[in-house]
């Protein structure tokens, strides 16, 4: 039967105490024979959907409790996971580096200070804060002025050596390099608003006294933006960076406003023209240029500012899906262990640590998943969700995963659309995953019983729109379940409309509000 509103809360309420404690005992006395054999009829016929014929679906379920596996095919079979990478990737970074990590960006001087006249350089540091905005360059720029210094005799030096010089992930398409959420990673960087979507700047059109006015966030002069739209009956407009360039063209129609997140080409670069943009707001001028460089050891700090804790990073990380996110974690943790801030060295941190919790099947190409050469078994998958429980930062890791149905966006998450109405909803905790031909949904449900769940669903390989509305199907009914109980034929296999059909995660699918 369809829950009420009242009891859809106190199942959330029951949920997130049951996820949260860790192992506990069952809620009620089980019969393991009762419920089981519809469950896995009525998931057999999910999975009969026509679209998956020529596909490759695995799924896996199992009680948190008892470790009981209720259903599985193909569970050992190695899928593309998409973003269900980043389960792997969030969590090894609770573990490595903790939830009260912060990312310090800092401002140092070389040569003298005398009066208000550095002789010397200004060094811009970073070690991959992907929070940080314009408006925080500004604030560093201001607490130099502060200071008491006035001109700089040398160069603006950007200092991202924190990280390799590797900017684009192992495997990602070359179609992809102006795309947000395959922006190029460094140790300095900024991002356009509080998605944190790092290094890639808002650039927006308006039709305006019969032509297109092009409008970027944040105000940058750093990109070359080449106007061809025209105003039209319609908003018809392609906003593309050219491969390697910094230059931006406009082409198409425009009728109203529209908005297209775009990657830069140099993280670095493009944040140190935020931070010289601040500096000569607050009246401080350097002489020399802007190049690349390290900041000798004798440089002393001027200024610094500090990320938001990761135990709250993790929220736009994991709710909205965040590529870049992943990868900078990814870096940060192979510079904290084994001092390099590379992807093999980040990588292997996160490889040892699913190996250190029983995951055996595994192949990691980047922390994301946008690379189709990552490989997990929907058993390694679970394994994974079951071991971190006990974890003492699980609690704020749990509640980072997107929850079913839940309309706001910094809580449903990539979930936020899914499965309202049903019992599923402020229920399943589970991060999703989406690329052409793929789509994954893996995380934590509790039952009817009170029975708490854990299950990774991976389709590959179909050539239909995506399928999400079977993951729902099963979502749901593993919501149904009920070990002492029968469900009703005509609402186990029941599930909510509105399951995005797009090949990406939708919080990608930028300005859409899925």
């Amino acid at each position: 039967m369809r829950r009420t509103s009242a009891s859809l809360v106190a199942g959330a309420l029951v949920a997130a105490l049951a996820w949260a404690s860790g192992p506990s005992s069952p809620a009620v006395a089980l019969d393991p024979s009762v419920g089981v054999a519809d469950l896995t009829q009525d998931i057999n016929q999910i999975l009969s959907d026509s679209r998956l014929t020529i596909a490759r679906a695995g799924v896996v379920v199992k009680s948190a409790e008892t470790g009981e596996e209720l259903y599985a095919t193909d569970a050992g079979k190695l899928l593309i996971p998409a973003s269900n990478t980043k389960l792997f990737t969030s969590a090894a970074a609770a573990e490595t580096l903790g939830l009260d990590y912060r990312f310090p960006t800092t401002v140092l001087s070389t040569g003298r200070k005398a009066g208000a006249v550095l002789t010397g350089d200004l060094v811009l540091r970073g070690t991959g804060d992907p929070t940080m905005l314009a408006e925080d360059y500004e604030a560093l720029a201001a607490q130099v002025a502060k200071a008491g210094v006035k001109v700089v005799t040398g160069k603006l030096v950007a200092d991202d050596t924190w990280f390799d010089g590797q900017r684009l992930g192992n495997d990602w398409a070359w179609d992809d390099e102006t795309a947000y959420y395959a922006a190029p990673i460094s140790a300095l960087t900024a991002s356009p608003d509080r998605d944190y979507d790092a290094g890639s700047v808002v650039v927006s059109v308006s039709a305006s006294g019969g032509k297109v006015k092009v409008t970027t966030t944040p105000e940058t002069d750093y990109l070359k933006i080449v106007n061809k739209a025209t105003v039209g009956d319609q908003t018809n407009v392609l906003i593309e960076r050219q491969h390697g360039t910094r230059t931006v063209v406009i082409t198409g129609t425009v009728a109203g406003s529209y908005q297209e997140w775009v990657a830069v080409d140099d993280p670095t670069a493009y944040a140190a023209s935020l931070f010289r943009k601040g500096l000569s707001k607050h009246g401080v001028k350097v002489l020399g240029p802007t190049e690349a460089g390290a900041a000798p050891a004798s440089a002393k700090k001027l200024a610094e500012h500090e990320s938001m804790p990761l135990g709250e990073l993790l929220v736009p990380f994991m709710k909205l899906s965040n590529n870049i996110h992943a990868e900078i974690l990814t870096k940060a943790m192979g510079r904290e262990v084994s001092d390099q801030g590379t992807w093999s060295a980040g990588l292997k941190v996160t490889t040892d640590f699913a190996k250190a919790n029983g995951v055996e099947l595994l192949n990691m190409r980047d922390g994301s998943g946008l690379s189709r050469r990552d490989g997990f078994s929907p058993a390694s998958i679970v394994q994974l969700l079951s071991s971190v429980r006990g974890k003492p930062w699980f609690s704020t890791w749990y509640e980072s995963l997107p929850i079913a149905g839940n309309s706001d966006r910094f809580t449903g998450g990539t979930l936020r659309s899914r499965m309202q109405g049903t019992p599923a909803a402020n229920n399943v905790h589970a991060k999703t995953g989406s690329l052409t031909g793929v789509t994954a949904l893996s995380g934590y449900v509790t039952s009817a019983d009170g029975e708490p769940l854990i299950f990774s669903i991976m389709l590959n390989q179909y050539l239909s729109g995506s399928p999400k509305d079977i993951e729902d199907k099963i979502a749901v009914r593993l919501a149904q379940f009920s070990r002492t109980a029968a469900v009703a034929d005509t609402t186990r296999l029941r599930a909510a409309e509105g399951a995005p059909a797009g090949d990406l995660e939708c919080s990608w699918m930028k300005p859409a509000s899925c």
